[in-house]
């Protein structure tokens, strides 16, 4: 059996695809710490629920900032435990493995994201853009000679790209996404409301409420708790949802402009191409209600969401994997090691 393995290493979450078997593992990225004895005292949803919530002595990391390893050691920390899970406990098999990256970061991030596989006990590491990923992963022709646009809204980084032929023509990546939308909501919440908030309220408030253009559910409300900041105590307030959409106005701009940038140098005949085939949106960001509207609003160009926009990363990558002679060109770079 293969043990191949395709991964999205996202800012907010890691999915792991094995060849042959599929996905089989979705967890957030995150690494909880004992910092005196700096060893992992949890990965993954177990570290999450502790975010914010720790003893002095504990803290939850997030290893990935904006799409690229912040922290090395706790990011290799996570990678060798979800490899491990992946290979179901067998250290001895050093498996080949396919990650997908944001398309702007530099050649020392890239760099990082290999030595950090390496070290977690990879044996053989492909980078691929995560656009290209994840245009393969949502179905769209990337093989055939016409143009297709997609849009991968992440955690840290939001990746725009027009695709031929197996590679990306013209990209645009921003280190404006999921994250940015959240913090928007926090400060948002502090200076309206003068309430203290913390990032898993803030995404919450976001999945439930939060919206990119005005949708029929817009009277919708939401009781949220936090900490108030004149009187010191903890506090309850109603948010609707049309102000927390202005909320995140300001980042929602930062997507549409690169949105428009990338048409604006988009070559005519792959621009004829998207006119009749539509913009595709992928990655957690594609789940915030509206954001297709606001799309094709802004456009003047339909835009669809992808059949499952959170695993459209690593279904690419395990898509390459297992038709790697077909789809080889795809690939940004490579290691060889034993």
């Amino acid at each position: 059996m293969s043990r191949d393995m395709g991964m999205d290493l996202g800012t907010a979450n890691t999915l792991v695809y094995v060849a042959g078997r599929g996905i089989v593992l979705q967890e957030p990225s995150v690494v909880a710490m004992d910092q005196i004895k700096n060893i992992p005292l949890a990965v993954g949803e177990e570290a999450k629920r502790m975010l914010g919530r720790t003893p002095g002595n504990v803290i939850a990391i997030r290893p990935l900032r904006d799409g690229v390893i912040a922290d090395f050691f706790t990011a290799e920390v996570m990678l060798k435990h979800f490899i491990q899970r992946a290979n179901e406990g067998n250290n001895l098999v050093r498996p080949r493995i396919v990650i997908g990256i944001p398309s702007g970061v530099t050649e020392v991030e890239r760099r990082a994201v290999m030595e950090a596989a390496q070290q977690a006990g990879a044996s053989e590491v492909f980078l691929i853009d995560e656009p290209v990923a994840a245009a393969i992963g949502a179905g769209l022709p990337v093989a055939e000679p016409t143009g297709n646009m997609i849009i991968d809204i992440g955690g840290g980084t939001t990746e725009v790209a027009v695709l031929s032929l197996q590679g990306s023509v013209i990209s645009d990546s921003v280190r404006v996404a999921g994250d940015e939308l959240s913090d928007s909501i926090i400060q948002y919440m502090k200076k309206v409301h003068n309430l203290v908030i913390g990032e898993r309220t803030a995404e919450e408030i976001k999945i439930q409420v939060g919206s990119a253009y005005p949708t029929p559910n817009d009277d919708i409300n939401m009781e949220v708790r936090g900490l108030h900041m004149l009187s010191g105590l903890p506090r309850t307030v109603t948010i609707k949802a049309p102000e927390i959409r202005e909320s995140m106005s300001e980042p929602l701009s930062v997507i549409v402009e690169a949105v428009k940038r990338t048409l604006e140098r988009t070559p005519p005949e792959l621009a004829s191409d998207i006119i009749d085939r539509g913009i595709m949106l992928a990655g957690g960001g594609a789940l915030l209600r509206g954001i297709d509207t606001l799309i094709s609003h802004e456009t003047g160009i339909v835009a669809h969401i992808a059949d499952d926009p959170l695993t459209c990363v690593v279904k690419g990558t395990g898509l390459v994997l297992e038709n790697f002679k077909q789809l080889e060109r795809v690939f940004t770079a490579k290691s060889r090691t034993v």
